[in-house]
């Protein structure tokens, strides 16, 4: 099994690309060791030393690193972690619960439909080209919240990326959007 990497814009995160499919649809998310008890790849994830977050995308799987950490030494032991998690059998996750199947739960009205239409089609696949994801939280009186995972979490440039480039692009397509915020 060849794993690659890739960069991230955060410089504490790295892309890997195990050649394989990681989540059949959806995208999970792993702020900390206590949260991952549903995946068996997550928690093998987060015995690594340094590892602070965890997040799993179509095909690939981004890891976090806390500050202190070098990726030099950190990263045959994530390496080791995933191949030995797709050499073992497990599944990814024990639940077919994804973060998108929660957030598709509720009828959405019409302006509502249209920004998860623009995030699913025009947003989404290009923040995950960066090992990330940005999913629809609410809208709210003209400003649409964003849940930002991945290598979005922390990185120095997603103020830019949420101002810049989702609010203008929003703001374009549906005039009802005033701004765009994140939400923790």
């Amino acid at each position: 099994m060849f794993i690659q990497t890739e960069q991230t814009p955060n410089p504490a995160t790295l892309k890997f690309l195990p050649g394989r499919v990681v989540l059949e649809q959806g995208t999970a998310d792993f702020p900390n060791a206590e949260s991952a008890q549903r995946s068996p790849l997550a928690r093998r994830l987060f015995d690594v030393d340094g590892v602070e977050r965890v997040f799993l995308g179509s095909d690939f799987v981004t890891v976090t690193k806390t500050g202190a950490q070098d990726w030099q030494v950190m990263k045959p032991a994530v390496l080791g972690g995933i191949m030995e998690h797709f050499t073992s059998g497990e599944p990814v996750l024990r639940t077919e619960e994804t973060a998108d199947a929660a957030a598709s739960a509720e009828e959405d009205d019409e302006i509502v439909t249209q920004i998860k239409e623009l995030l699913d089609t025009r947003i989404r696949p290009a923040v995950a080209q960066d090992g990330g994801d940005i999913v629809f939280h609410s809208y709210e009186d003209g400003v649409v919240y964003l849940h930002m995972q991945g290598s979005c979490s922390g990185c120095p440039s997603s103020t830019a990326t949420l101002k810049m480039g989702i609010e203008n692009l929003l703001r374009h397509y549906v005039p009802e959007v005033v701004e765009v915020r994140p939400v923790a």
